[in-house]
C-alpha cells in the first residue's frame, strides 16, 4: 500500500515538472517572438568608387616679408627714443639717437688735422716752386693730407651711427631699450616689421618637394583670423633638411588686414586623384571608439564595422569594411539592430539603378 502511494506521488511530481517546463518553454517562445524588431522603412545608397583628390596639409607661421632688428653699431647712452610699441613709422624716420660727445670731439680733431695737413702741403708746394723743398717732401705732405681726409670721413661715419633711422616703413613690434640705457654694438633696441606684406614660412615633406615650384599657388588657412587665402610660393630652398626631411618654403600672401605676424597657418599641398570609396556621412553611426554601417542583404540590416579616412563635404572616405556595389542604409539607421527587417524606399532604389 505504501509502495502504491509513493509511486502515485512520483507520477504526480513528474507531471507537474513537465507542465512547468512546458509553460517555461512557451513563455520563452513568446518572449523571443516579441524580441524580433519590427521592419523599418529606410533609404539606401550603393557603395561606389570615385576619384578622390588626396591632399595633405602642413603647418606654418605668418611672418612679415620685410622685418628688421634695429641694433646699435657703437656704444653710447640712448638720448632719444621717440617711438613706442605699435608705432607706425615711415622710411628714414628717427628711431634712436645716442650720446655723441666723444665722437663729436673726434670729428673736430679730424677737421683740425685735415686743415693742418692742407697748410703743410701748401707751404711745401710753395717752397718747391722756389727750389727750397724736394718732391719727396711734397709727396709725403700729400700722403698726410689723404690720411687726414680719411680720418675725417671715418669720424663722420661714426657720428652718423649715433642716429638710427627706419630702413623702411613699418610698425614697431618690439621695444627692448629705453631712454638712458647703454647701447652696445650689436645690441637689439627695436624690431620693425612691414605689416602690409606678409608671408607664411613653412616646410614641406621631401615626398612633396617635386610638386611645388616658384609661383605655385597654395591654399592657406589661418584659423585664428578665420581667413582662407591663396598664396604664391616666392622662395624655395634647393636643399632638403637631413634632420627633418623637409624643404623650407616661403609663401607670399595677398593684402589681408586681418592677419598678424606670428599667427598659426595651415597650408594645403597639391595632391593627385586616386580611386577611393566614398559614402554619405549620414550612413555612418558612431559605435564607441569605432564606426558602424548597416549593409542591406536579403531585406535585412547587417552591422558592419568600418574604418574611415578623410572627409570631403558630406562624403566620408572608407578605408576598410565595405566593398563597391554593396547597398548601405543612409536613413533611420541610428536605432537599427543587427538582422532587423527593412522596408526599402522604392524612390531611392530606383534612383540608384
Amino acid at each position: 500500500m505504501m509502495r502504491h502511494k509513493r509511486h502515485s506521488l512520483l507520477i504526480h511530481l513528474s507531471v507537474l515538472c513537465y507542465c512547468v517546463l512546458l509553460l517555461g518553454a512557451n513563455a520563452r517562445s513568446e518572449e523571443g517572438a516579441a524580441a524580433v524588431p519590427p521592419p523599418v522603412k529606410v533609404r539606401t545608397a550603393q557603395v561606389k568608387t570615385c576619384d578622390c583628390l588626396q591632399q595633405s596639409q602642413v603647418v606654418g607661421t605668418v611672418e612679415a616679408a620685410q622685418h628688421a632688428a634695429i641694433a646699435a653699431k657703437i656704444s653710447g647712452v640712448i638720448l632719444e627714443l621717440p617711438v613706442m610699441l605699435g608705432s607706425r613709422v615711415n622710411k628714414d624716420d628717427l628711431l634712436v639717437r645716442l650720446d655723441a660727445q666723444e665722437i663729436t670731439a673726434k670729428v673736430l680733431q679730424a677737421k683740425a688735422q685735415l686743415a693742418q695737413a692742407r697748410r703743410n702741403l701748401a707751404r711745401e708746394e710753395k717752397l718747391l716752386r722756389q727750389h727750397a723743398s724736394t718732391p719727396e717732401t711734397v709727396k709725403a705732405m700729400r700722403d698726410m693730407l689723404a690720411i687726414a681726409e680719411a680720418g675725417l670721413r671715418g669720424a663722420k661715419s661714426m657720428l652718423a651711427y649715433t642716429v638710427i633711422k627706419a630702413p623702411f616703413a613699418g610698425v614697431i613690434t618690439e621695444k627692448i631699450a629705453n631712454v638712458g640705457d647703454l647701447a652696445t654694438p650689436g645690441m637689439v633696441l627695436l624690431r620693425l616689421e612691414d605689416p602690409d606684406h606678409l608671408q607664411v614660412v613653412t616646410a614641406i615633406p621631401e615626398t612633396k618637394s617635386g610638386d611645388v615650384r616658384i609661383g605655385t599657388h597654395l591654399a592657406v588657412t589661418v584659423p585664428a583670423a578665420a581667413a582662407s587665402v591663396s598664396g604664391s610660393v616666392s622662395e624655395l630652398s634647393p636643399a632638403i633638411d637631413p634632420h627633418s626631411r623637409t624643404m623650407p618654403v616661403k609663401i607670399d600672401l595677398p593684402g589681408a588686414t586681418t592677419l598678424k605676424t606670428g599667427m598659426f597657418a595651415r597650408i594645403t599641398l597639391p595632391g593627385k586623384s586616386v580611386p577611393a570609396i566614398m559614402i554619405p556621412k549620414q550612413a555612418i553611426v558612431p559605435f564607441g571608439q569605432l564606426n558602424k554601417v548597416f549593409v542591406v542583404d536579403k531585406g535585412k540590416a547587417w552591422l558592419r564595422l568600418v574604418r574611415t579616412g578623410k572627409h570631403q563635404g558630406d562624403m566620408v572616405e572608407i578605408l576598410a569594411g565595405l566593398d563597391p556595389g554593396e547597398q548601405i542604409v543612409v536613413s533611420n539607421n541610428r536605432l537599427l539592430v543587427n538582422g532587423q527587417p527593412l522596408i526599402l524606399d522604392q524612390t531611392t532604389a530606383a534612383a540608384d539603378k
